[in-house]
């Protein structure tokens, strides 16, 4: 019987890069995946010769020195990626009905920019920007030094983001503008701490960047690393349920029935889907019950528009429309005025720099609107399902062509997906896209740490630490240092930098 050091269950970017730090280290890992395709969001599909992300469309922070680029660097990849760094004058574009703001790349020019916009109030957006750089001085991980030891939820992580923004300038559209970038997290009035709004707005605000003809070439590097250090990544392999000898998890039941044996094992998918592979009466119920009943974030429904050869402009920005009047209210998903706002972006692709071979159009959808085909799989829910797709589908559009006329005409064909499809190929709990929802007012019972109620099996993943390509590695980092020890595995990400140098 052959007995892995490691089982990952899900080859996301949390289980690949769990795998390579481990398998770097001598350990033997076998990553196990459900689909037939590795990366979970980072996947791409092809349609008419056009490549579209499904999850990852831009990633902060990759700029030379800063925290993206020296992570990648450690994992290996870095300078094999193929990257477009976005427009250095405005990466996003957030269009709202009484004004428009461009988000440029690096702080001291976004204050600069944010300033003439609003001449009266630079004090104002100079503190906030402020802030920014005081919430990251404060987070050693996201500086590449090792945690104390007791460090715990710091006084930014119990304060609301909105109060903060509200507090520091009266003035309602700035307060848009300061507070737009939520929009990146599905981020709420309510709820969204200072934290969470600081370490995503300051990531892309640093550097801004997509890559060039998919995302999933991050999960094929990565996958490669993992495979020349000895590991095995197994598609087609979906677990169902554990096996046990005494407390401990002895090895992962697969769907078909086959056995896969270990000594530790890490989740990659949701917790709320790991613990229902777990017997009743071997987790606490109200360990459990705490896990299944928290509050995951909004889907979304997205238009993949493939678009007639040399038709459109490529942009090198992501634009986003918010209809509502509230930079918080984009998640207001009534029927009567759905959508109430959108992304679109043009992917970048090494066919042309100068016209777009596609287009990514993305708004927030509710999963209840699709609950009725939960139980359906794929390609198999009938006309009902496909005319709820072509009528969302039809809306989207119709909301694109007021800001961009013409653009109709410039379509070959579309697809699209749903919070359902979402939830089959990603594997999020109800299609999720920024998972576990986080809560300033009660931190900690959103608080999901690595080590779980069973003493060898571990979670990571973007429901550890933050969603998104950073918040998702310095989750495995978390992770991982459960083995290697957070001091070894900070020096030797810093080692690599000291060598590269």
């Amino acid at each position: 019987m052959h007995k892995y050091d490691f089982v990952i269950i899900g080859a996301g970017l949390g289980g690949l890069l769990c795998g390579l730090i481990l398998s770097r280290e001598g350990f033997k890992v076998c990553i196990l995946e459900k689909n037939l395709q590795i990366g979970g969001c980072l996947q791409t599909f092809k349609r008419n010769g056009s490549i579209f992300d499904t999850g990852v469309h831009y990633i902060g922070s990759l700029d030379e020195g800063q925290i993206t680029n020296r992570l990648f660097r450690y994992f290996g990849i870095m300078d094999r990626l193929k990257l477009k760094r976005l427009d250095t004058e405005g990466f996003d574009i957030l269009d709202f009905k009484d004004a428009r703001f461009q988000y440029p790349i690096g702080m001291k020019r976004f204050v600069d920019q944010f300033s003439n916009q609003f001449p009266k109030e630079k004090k104002a957006i100079s503190r906030y920007a402020g802030k920014l750089e005081e919430v990251i001085a404060s987070l050693d991980l996201y500086n590449l030094k090792t945690p104390e030891a007791a460090a715990g939820f710091n006084s930014h992580y119990t304060s609301n983001a909105a109060d903060y923004i509200s507090s520091i300038t009266d003035n309602r559209i700035l307060q848009k503008g300061l507070a737009g970038l939520n929009i990146l997290y599905a981020g709420t009035a309510e709820k969204t701490s200072l934290y969470l709004h600081s370490v995503v707005s300051h990531s892309f605000i640093s550097s801004a960047w997509r890559t060039i003809d998919g995302s999933e070439q991050i999960a094929d590097l990565l996958a490669e690393e993992i495979r020349s250090n000895g590991g095995v990544i197994r598609t087609e392999h979906e677990v169902s349920a554990f096996e046990y000898i005494g407390k401990r998890i002895s090895a992962a039941r697969l769907k078909n029935g086959d056995t896969i044996h270990g000594k530790r094992f890490i989740s990659n998918v949701h917790p709320s889907a790991t613990l229902r592979m777990i017997d009743e009466g071997r987790i606490t119920k109200p360990y459990r019950e705490r896990i299944h009943n928290l509050e995951n974030t909004i889907s979304a429904f997205t238009v993949y528009v493939c678009l007639k050869e040399n038709s459109f402009p490529y942009e090198n920005f992501n634009y986003y429309k918010i209809n509502t009047d509230s930079a918080w209210g984009i998640r207001d998903l009534k029927d009567t005025n759905w959508p109430s706002g959108y992304m679109f972006l043009t992917p970048a692709t090494s066919k042309s720099e100068i016209y777009a071979d596609c287009a990514i159009i993305m708004t927030f959808m509710d999963f209840r609107e699709v609950d009725k085909w939960k139980d359906t799989e794929t390609n198999q829910r009938g006309e009902e399902y496909l005319a709820f797709k072509q009528e969302k589908a039809e809306l989207l559009l119709n909301e694109v062509e007021k800001s961009r006329p013409g653009f109709r005409n410039r379509i070959k064909t579309y697809y699209t997906s749903t919070p359902l499809t979402y939830r089959d190929y990603t594997g999020t709990k109800d299609g999720s896209i920024y998972g576990i929802s986080r809560d300033c007012n009660d931190p900690i019972r959103s608080y999901i740490p690595s080590r779980t109620k069973m003493p060898n099996l571990f979670f990571t993943g973007q429901n550890i630490s933050m969603h998104g390509v950073l918040g998702v590695a310095i989750g495995s980092i978390l992770t991982c240092s459960e083995f290697l020890g957070m001091e070894y595995l900070v020096n030797k990400i810093n080692e690599i930098e000291i060598r590269g140098t």
